[in-house]
């Protein structure tokens, strides 16, 4: 029991420091090379401006770098990589008890955070050097899509699973299904990325979803995905203690992309893999990510059927601060949700 704890806190306490230690560098080419849109402003889904968004960030957004998510893959790449390279070169007990990387637990997520971050990197270098607004929707979709549906099949053909747990309930077997599922949900909670908006948001709501599937993972006892999913965290505190207000960067593509996909990998591998119900949670750890992208949906049909809006601005945590909430209050407020919401949802998967 301590040596798999101490498998999960050495990583996790690694990445932060990693990430703190390389920021500066970081930040200094962000900055040297004006890493920012070089249009700033947003446009709404209909094309036209969004104006209350304009009001609140347009200005900021043409000094402040994006990319600082790099931050955050870059911090688990860099400790999981150190980490197995000590139990291979010098190989005692305790170096190969700490090594995490395994086959069946964190090939599959390490992948798909690296993919995010790869594919979100590129998006955001050509969204700052302004001849496209980023990488097109559609290209990151058919993107996202080819990947998850190469992992829903991992999932079903090398992994055996076709069910989904149901808490109190036993689970409920979808057989080929589970696929086009996994795919769905990628995809849903990928459009959650839009929570980067508020300095220091993003950062406290990703890192208590890690966590709580940190938390789970170490409760069924599959202790290189916990330690995979706290070195995460711990990596996102790095990029957070930059990221509070006032931001050195923004998370951008290159973390929301690598983070959303990593989450919906991490609940499958903590359901049936795991003799869990870590699918049946999402929604309710992932409360806020979710919120997100439902305000986002129900204000363009409310514009299209009805020809008003529902919310002054969406996603919903612009709508506070259009209303004339702080930023800072929408982020804390966010955190204690994110962490009620993480509990919440850690405990019915303890107890289902």
């Amino acid at each position: 029991m301590v040596i798999d704890i101490v498998k999960v806190i050495v990583p996790a306490a690694s990445a932060f420091f990693i990430g703190i230690a390389i920021t500066p560098l970081l930040t200094h080419y962000l900055y040297k090379y004006k890493a920012w849109k070089s249009t700033p402003g947003k446009v709404a889904l209909d094309g036209k401006e969004a104006v209350e968004f304009n009001k609140i960030h347009k200005e900021r957004e043409g000094h402040t770098p994006r990319m600082g998510g790099i931050v955050i893959w870059g911090s688990v790449v860099i400790t999981t990589l150190a980490v197995w390279g000590v139990s291979k070169f010098f190989p005692t007990e305790t170096t190969t008890k700490l090594d995490f990387l395994s086959r069946d637990q964190t090939w599959i997520p390490l992948f798909t955070l690296v993919f995010g971050g790869v594919v979100g990197f590129v998006n955001d270098v050509l969204d700052i050097r302004g001849k496209t607004n980023g990488l097109a929707l559609s290209k990151r979709l058919l993107a996202i899509t080819a990947m998850a549906t190469f992992i829903g099949w991992w999932f079903f053909e090398k992994l055996e699973i076709t069910a989904v747990g149901i808490p109190f309930d036993g689970a409920i077997d979808i057989g080929l299904l589970i696929i086009p599922f996994f795919v769905l949900t990628v995809l849903a909670l990928y459009a959650s990325g839009v929570i980067d908006g508020i300095d220091g948001l993003s950062g406290g709501v990703f890192v208590t979803i890690f966590l709580a599937y940190a938390g789970i993972a170490f409760y069924q006892q599959q202790i290189n995905l916990a330690a995979f999913s706290a070195t995460v965290a711990g990596a996102i505190l790095a990029f957070l203690w930059f990221n509070i207000p006032p931001a050195r960067f923004w998370m951008t593509e290159t973390g929301t992309m690598s983070l959303t996909l990593t989450i919906v990998v991490i609940a499958f591998m903590t359901d049936s893999l795991g003799g869990g119900y870590g699918i049946a949670v999402l929604p309710i750890i992932a409360f806020l990510l979710v919120a997100t992208v439902a305000s986002v949906i129900i204000q363009t049909l409310s514009k299209k059927f009805r020809g008003k809006k529902v919310f002054k601005v969406a996603p919903l945590h612009h709508h506070f601060e259009a209303i004339g909430w702080p930023g800072y209050k929408v982020t804390m407020r966010y955190w204690i949700l994110s962490i009620v919401f993480a509990l919440l949802g850690g405990i019915i998967a303890l107890a289902g």
